[in-house]
């Protein structure tokens, strides 16, 4: 567990250290080195931070370690402001004790107070719940609090606003004086200060705030918003329609990454993850492909960006949005470098827009609303985008050698021009491309067994020669784009690309060689029939 090392020098047990590595956390943050050691010692504590700074976490771990086991009732009550922020508080509690024998109930309005009543009477550790309802089940006598060990208040200054804080102190006076008082607050309102110090003793006071550091002005940043089960469809449709070429997309986890990966690879894209549980060596292979082209969405968490220095990077993708606003610039810095521009979306869920207009105030930016590109959209800037190719092409002089010409000529003279152009721009838009006669004598030479003896490559590979080069416009992209589909491979087996003028070397593993071979035998790229054949020492 690479990550542990942060959280266990903080003293966290080795069963919570194990559900943190298996919720992907990669590092503690600041308030949680902060708050974690001293709620383990169990003092009172005052927080001031910012939602999305890892809060939960820090006052999560230390107090599920400190539960005495055989205690029946509950021996830790939160407050929230929200119904929302209950679920999610309870979520993080359940996670983090995974490994514990522990039980966590959110209690809130709106849900039949009988289906709680019973999850009580059959015993819980933790009380997650917003003042009103805590409240009731005091009064039906259905929550006992003579066991509790710690007390929290969270987003205490939400509470006062939303005018709970008569609850809040009847709530209190509920609580067995021997006891431990947690306060976290995004500020701190006279009244939550009075409340506090009338309760708590002795309280430790950290304070973790934003350092209103403002996005660079060179990226233009946007949000989509989306449902859970949406978010993959959403983004391959935002990467489709904005031809994205090469993008970093941040996830929250190790695992999300890996599982973000593997569904966009299934999609046919060139994407691949990078994280703490990846060693150097895969990690600079990772990196050099992505450089070089290979590799056009690099999937990863905070961490495993830090010091990247990739240049083009167009956009920066927060599949989930970041955990505060400093890291969300460090994010999106890692487009618009050099003074070039830059694009930076967000992909948000609707309980969590307070937190992006968070992220909008501190880094002093605006983050505009966009709609998820529908299929049509897409499939309407394809063509636009294959128009803009076709335009490049024609000022590039491509299609000027004289049986070119000469071909263009008869079929002008057999078919109606915007016919004939309609046709050949639908042509490469599906990818089709007359293979040649040289192509089906590479396909009869692959059926008898293709000669590897000697392609030039590096061990357990071998070389492919493909007629096609850097005056057709193809990239390493496009390559390793056509292979892993047509052959059914993943992109990451794909070795050096080395493209030339006029042609180009791949090397693949020597075990998918004859199938790449079949694969290509009618592939095109960029409307382009590819011959590919085993590379010679001559070649």
């Amino acid at each position: 567990m690479e990550q542990a090392a942060g959280f266990a020098a903080l003293g966290v047990d080795p069963r919570i250290l194990k559900a943190l590595d298996e919720m992907g956390f990669e590092e503690s943050s600041p308030i949680q080195e902060a708050a974690i050691p001293i709620l383990l010692e169990g003092k009172d504590l005052i927080g001031q931070a910012q939602t999305g700074t890892g809060k939960t976490a820090a006052f999560a771990i230390p107090l599920l370690q400190r539960l005495e086991p055989g205690v029946r009732g509950p021996q830790v009550l939160v407050l929230a402001p929200t119904r929302e922020l209950a679920l999610q508080v309870a979520d993080e509690f359940g996670k983090i004790g995974k490994h514990l024998d522990v039980k966590e109930l959110a209690v809130y309005g709106g849900q039949p107070i009988d289906r709680q009543i019973r999850a009580l009477r059959a015993g819980v550790s933790v009380v997650i719940g917003t003042p009103g309802r805590v409240l009731d089940h005091l009064e039906r006598r259905t929550l006992k609090l003579d066991h509790v060990r710690a007390f929290v208040l969270d987003e205490a200054d939400e509470m006062l606003s939303m005018g709970f804080i008569e609850d809040i102190e009847q709530v209190m006076e509920h609580l067995p004086p021997e006891r431990q008082t947690v306060c976290f607050s995004a500020t701190m309102p006279e009244a939550i200060r009075r409340i506090i110090e009338r309760y708590a003793k002795a309280p430790e006071r950290v304070s973790i705030g934003n350092r209103g550091i403002a996005a660079p002005p060179a990226i233009e940043q946007a949000y989509f918003e989306i449902r859970d089960k949406d978010k993959v469809e959403a983004l391959t449709r935002i990467v489709d329609h904005e031809a994205i070429s090469r993008a970093i997309i941040f996830c929250r986890t190790k695992r999300e990454c890996d599982e973000l990966a593997s569904a966009l690879q299934a999609r046919g894209y060139l994407a691949e993850a990078i994280h703490g549980d990846l060693n150097q060596v895969q990690r600079n292979r990772v990196l050099a492909r992505f450089k070089e082209g290979q590799v056009e969405l690099l999937i990863a968490t905070d961490v495993a960006a830090r010091g990247l220095d990739v240049e083009n990077v167009t956009h920066v993708i927060n599949y989930d949005i970041a955990q505060s606003p400093e890291s969300h610039v460090h994010r999106i810095g890692r487009t618009g470098r050099i003074g070039r521009e830059g694009t930076a979306f967000t992909l948000v869920r609707p309980r969590e827009f307070h937190h992006l207009k968070l992220i909008e105030r501190v880094t002093r930016a605006q983050i505009r609303r966009r709609s998820v590109p529908t299929a049509t959209d897409v499939a309407e800037r394809a063509l636009d985008l294959l128009g803009e190719r076709i335009g490049a092409m024609i000022a590039d002089g491509a299609g000027q050698g004289p049986k070119y010409i000469d071909l263009a000529g008869r079929l002008l003279e057999e078919h109606d021009p915007e016919r004939l152009v309609a046709a050949l721009v639908a042509a490469m838009s599906e990818g089709r491309g007359a293979a040649g006669t040289e192509s089906r004598r590479a396909a009869e030479e692959t059926r008898q067994g293709p000669d590897f003896a000697d392609t030039g490559a590096e061990p357990g590979y071998v070389r492919l020669f493909m007629n096609i080069g850097a005056r057709h416009q193809v990239t390493p992209a496009d390559f390793v784009r056509t292979i892993a589909s047509r052959a059914d491979i993943s992109g990451s087996l794909i070795g050096a690309i080395d493209i030339y003028d006029d042609f180009t070397f791949v090397e693949v593993p020597k075990e998918v060689g004859r199938a790449v071979l079949d694969a290509m035998e009618h592939a095109s790229i960029q409307g382009r029939g590819v011959h590919a054949e085993p590379a010679r020492p001559g070649h």
